[in-house]
């Protein structure tokens, strides 16, 4: 993953907190368990939130203990115990950082160098889920042709990472994936590629790089996109919240979802805002975070 989906903090119970912390904890141990000990170094909080969210709509428990680890040998910490669930996560986050750093020398960025670290856990994960390296490589492929050909389409150049998401979650929830549950994972998919495009949107201009966003917009900075076309930025990601909402709330939870909405839909928009508008807003108008109306969430 890209490490782009955080929880909004000040508005976590302690509950949400700690369990959040357990499943990223757990996650370390399940990319261990399904790819080895140096594939631990690619886990990001993203999978953490997929772990949670995975769970929750499998109806899969997760089992939570005190342990200690290498970072923190002295002081037990809480993690949740690597289970089948968990472990195709962290197959998939090796097989997404593989990849991605394999994108990165492909640009001629240093960071590339370091694919070999999970080149054996890719291989593991071909071996063990061969469905995740044909659906991750089938669309990179498509992402990859699309920056090929120039795409100045914001709606197409995210389809394939959209897509891809989307497929890979089906996979992990198997007969427990329905329309709303395929719906919300393409819309997180979109909103990846999206919140990256924003990210290295400067750093893509001035190295040369394929950006979609510098393609539609024809700006040489992202300060100047925003000025020029904040009403346009402003509709495409509340769209996007308000179609995360709607499936969201269609969606059946089998545990306690707080931790989950929590993120959706305020982590989510929030990160959204200091990703396009910088983390004090450098003065402008961000795109209204669409707040979780009362039930919403939870179907009622």
């Amino acid at each position: 993953m890209f490490g782009y989906i955080h929880p909004e903090r000040p508005h976590m119970f302690v509950k949400d907190e700690m369990l959040y912390q357990a499943l990223y904890c757990g996650m370390c141990k399940s990319i261990k368990a399904g790819s080895g000990q140096l594939a631990r170094t690619a886990l990001t909080y993203d999978m953490a939130f997929m772990s949670a969210l995975v769970h929750n709509l499998s109806g899969c428990d997760v089992q939570i203990k005190k342990l200690r680890c290498a970072l923190h040998p002295f002081k037990r910490r809480y993690m949740a115990l690597p289970d089948k669930t968990s472990v195709l996560l962290g197959c998939i986050n090796t097989a997404l950082a593989y990849h991605k750093l394999l994108d990165d020398r492909a640009d001629g960025d240093k960071k590339g160098l370091f694919a070999f670290l999970y080149r054996r856990g890719y291989r593991r994960t071909i071996k063990s889920h061969p469905r995740v390296a044909d659906i991750i490589s089938a669309r990179l492929k498509e992402q990859s042709e699309l920056e090929e050909q120039g795409c100045a389409i914001i709606d197409r150049a995210c389809e394939p990472t959209a897509m891809m998401i989307k497929e890979l979650s089906a996979y992990i929830l198997g007969d427990g994936a329905s329309e709303h549950t395929d719906a919300l994972f393409y819309d997180i998919g979109k909103w990846i590629y999206l919140a990256d495009a924003f990210d290295d949107y400067d750093k893509d201009v001035k190295k040369g790089r394929y950006n979609v966003l510098y393609n539609a917009f024809g700006l040489n900075t992202k300060a100047e996109a925003v000025e020029a076309f904040g009403d346009e930025i402003a509709f495409i990601f509340n769209s996007l919240f308000a179609d995360m909402r709607l499936h969201l709330a269609n969606v059946k939870f089998r545990f306690n979802h707080d931790l989950t909405d929590n993120i959706i839909l305020l982590g989510i928009p929030a990160r959204t805002r200091a990703i396009v508008y910088g983390r004090c807003g450098c003065g402008k108008k961000p795109a209204q975070a669409v707040p979780p109306s009362n039930g919403a969430a939870d179907g009622r």
